[in-house]
């Protein structure tokens, strides 16, 4: 009985999981959608948002490493900065969680409304002007259900079954990096100068950064952390897990992006420019061109497999995230709750999905999940870069697997470029955002007042720095330049310097708002750390 109630994940397990979450949907409209925006400078935008994402992922990492628990991801503020900022940063995580799993849904439908073989033409009412119909939403409905039933009965069944589908997801893309470039590569697409390489200037590589699904396709990092509790070996295993899954990631979105720009046709550029580029199934059209129709019929497949995939794994990283929330004080205990057989809160995946479901329901097109999911994420990122920091100023002696000495530049170089992004999400979208965070607010109030009382004034204080980041990011969108849908009152690059500065002194204000003492739960959880042989 024991032995079944405490299954754990290995490294590949992991690592498959990792990169379950990473390769969604993400891989199959980006490439296009950022050659359309930037050209070939697109391949630049892949390399920053790859920079971007494993900087924040590094100081994750030493907290992982430290706090090896289920749904980690959704405590860490709260150990250092106390429960109101932990509450804000879990509470916007878990939103872009729950959002992600209808995405990937939606994504999943979408693509079958566009299959062109003649006995699919019954998937073709399930999208209507970019949106998913009622016949559409049902089956949405029905994945994400089969999402959550294949977590609600074990890890094992879970793991076993994104272990098959990570090697698919894995081995379809390198195939059709590989026969685009075999196949129909022209050099001469890339340009032969800096202002042919970069056709619309240095803000579109940011641009289509932010609306190509280029951020969002990097940040499943956070799996293996959240998974980190039942790992085996979780002092080397989440460092390995999310830096394995980074590069490899990393390296088949940057060679996808190298490929597309390849195979494009040269008379097509020379007629319609890269704006003019316009596939609604960006690979498998370029294989049809190509004449390669056996693969285009595995890349329809796989445009079901990955998002299929992708929102199985979701599924788990959301539920733990919520059962994670809990142990603030701050939502029902009963969500927390673990069964016992499998030690899985089906609570949470109970309520995740309804919610998914209401969610899907508001917003039935995939950019618009898209965009919720990219700017909540962010925003709980800031406090990855502020956290790691505080716990090394506030307790030296906490036990760190992972303890790089660069930490010290990296946490408010991470903090900068995670602002940047929130930017790059454009105008209204930052004050949209802002406001889904907000949401969670009374249910926090109401716990606080009655529970706790008084003490909640205490926490305010720890947590003022955000309050102010939310006001200033959302006013500097507002003004900012035109390319990122703001006033242009303050022009670009001008912009980005006012962010670059102003967030240094707010990270500087968050990491001096910490507590004077670490979060009790937090020791108990370190103290179970078993560190390498070599630092004991």
């Amino acid at each position: 009985m024991e032995k079944m109630k405490f299954q754990k994940i290995t490294l590949f397990s992991g690592v498959m999981l990792a990169l379950n979450s990473l390769i969604g949907s993400g891989w199959l409209f980006g490439a296009g959608t950022a050659a359309k925006v930037a050209g070939p400078a697109a391949i630049l935008s892949w390399i920053l948002g790859a920079i971007i994402i494993i900087s924040i992922a590094l100081t994750y990492v030493e907290l992982g490493a430290m706090f090896p628990e289920s749904g980690g991801m959704s405590r860490y503020a709260q150990y250092s900065h106390g429960p109101f900022l932990g509450f804000i940063a879990a509470w916007a995580n878990w939103i872009s969680l729950i959002t992600l799993v209808p995405m990937e849904a939606v994504a999943s439908v979408q693509y079958m409304s566009s299959w062109p073989w003649a006995w699919a033409n019954w998937t073709h009412h399930f999208m209507k002007n970019g949106n998913i119909t009622t016949p559409g939403l049902l089956v949405v409905f029905g994945f994400m259900l089969v999402f959550t039933l294949i977590n609600f009965w074990s890890v094992k069944l879970m793991t076993r079954f994104t272990n098959l589908i990570s090697i698919f997801k894995i081995l379809l893309p390198t195939l059709t990096i590989v026969m685009l470039i075999v196949a129909g590569f022209h050099p001469s697409n890339f340009g032969h100068s800096v202002t042919t390489f970069m056709p619309y200037g240095s803000r579109s590589i940011f641009e289509a950064a932010a609306i190509s699904g280029i951020i969002m396709s990097y940040d499943a990092f956070q799996t293996v952390i959240n998974m980190g509790g039942e790992m085996i070996n979780p002092h080397k295993n989440i460092v390995r897990g999310v830096l394995i899954s980074m590069i490899i990631t990393a390296v088949i979105y940057v060679m996808l992006q190298v490929a597309f720009i390849g195979a494009i046709d040269p008379n097509l550029l020379a007629q319609k420019g890269w704006h003019g580029i316009n596939y609604t199934s960006p690979f498998a059209d370029i294989a049809i061109l190509l004449g390669m129709n056996w693969l285009a019929i595995l890349l329809y497949m796989d445009a079901f497999v990955s998002p299929f995939g992708t929102g199985v794994a979701f599924v788990a990283t959301a539920s733990r995230a919520l059962a994670a929330m809990t142990h603030t004080g701050h939502l029902p205990q009963w969500l927390g709750r673990l069964e016992r057989r499998y030690m899985i809160p089906r609570f949470a995946m109970v309520v995740d999905l309804i919610l998914a479901v209401v969610m899907v329901s508001l917003f039935r097109n995939w950019s618009l999940l898209a965009t919720v999911i990219t700017g909540s994420t962010l925003i709980a990122y800031l406090t990855g870069p502020v956290t790691v920091m505080s716990l090394r100023k506030m307790d030296a002696n906490l036990k760190r697997p992972f303890h790089p000495h660069f930490m010290s530049w990296l946490a408010p170089f991470a903090f900068v470029l995670t602002s940047l992004s929130i930017y790059w999400t454009m105008w209204p979208t930052t004050v949209q955002v802002i406001g889904v965070i907000l949401l969670g607010l009374p249910i926090y109030l109401y716990y606080e007042v009655k529970y706790r009382h008084a003490s909640g004034l205490r926490d305010l204080r720890n947590s003022y720095w955000m309050l102010a980041y939310l006001v200033f990011i959302s006013i500097v969108s507002y003004i900012g330049s035109e390319g990122f849908g703001g006033k242009d009152w303050l022009k670009y690059p001008w912009d980005f310097v006012v962010i670059i500065i102003c967030s240094l002194g707010f990270y500087r204000w968050a990491v001096a708002s910490r507590m004077k003492k670490i979060d009790p739960a937090a020791e108990k959880v370190n103290a179970k750390v078993k560190m390498p042989e070599k630092d004991q």
